[in-house]
């Protein structure tokens, strides 16, 4: 079976500190390491799709850096903004055309993405939005990226998970920047 011809996975790819935060307590992300030995180009050359959350989107959903970043950081943004985006938002009902918004029936519209053809579908978060796609079992793929750093404070990486969720280890890679990349597949129960 071709990647054309299987279901759509979502995968849930992300930086993670040792102590499971996702941000510092403002926000902070500079703890996130890039580099081009992780492969980062090739995941996105993976999917097609990605799913924001609303704060997610306001925030990098349409993100330009700066002129001074390398060539590999302003070629991963290019492609990101290629992307089919879709931002998940209770409040937001209209925004500008680089971006469809769902409300509502989350599970219908998800399961009628991944029933369309295409490469897997990238969710990107926040951590709100993973959480509800997690109590939904919509993750397919939990694939993170362990950074070697202890901020002590920050916003976790899962909050309000209320069932115990048992996941099976499918890979694992580390890179001489001392993360390691965990990935996981759920469980059928």
């Amino acid at each position: 079976m071709t990647i054309n011809e299987r279901p759509r996975r979502i995968i849930l790819d992300l930086a993670v500190t040792l102590d499971g935060f996702i941000e510092g307590p403002k926000g902070e992300i500079d703890w996130c390491i890039m580099d081009s030995e992780m492969g980062f180009i090739d995941f996105l050359n993976q999917i097609d799709t990605i799913f924001y959350g609303r704060k997610s989107y306001d925030l990098w959903g349409q993100y330009t850096p700066e002129n001074e970043v390398s060539d590999t950081e302003k070629e991963m943004w290019n492609i990101v903004h290629g992307k089919e985006k879709f931002m998940f938002s209770k409040t937001k009902k209209s925004t500008d055309n680089n971006v469809t918004i769902i409300n509502d029936d989350i599970v219908e519209e998800v399961n009628r993405i991944k029933n369309t053809p295409g490469k897997d579908i990238w969710l990107y978060g926040g951590s709100s939005l993973i959480t509800s796609f997690i109590r939904l079992g919509l993750v397919d793929e939990f694939r993170l990226s362990v950074h070697p750093v202890i901020l002590g404070e920050g916003k976790p990486l899962f909050t309000d998970i209320k069932e115990r969720l048992t996941l099976t280890l499918v890979n694992t890679k580390s890179f001489s920047s001392g993360v390691v990349q965990l990935c996981y597949h759920l469980n059928e129960e």
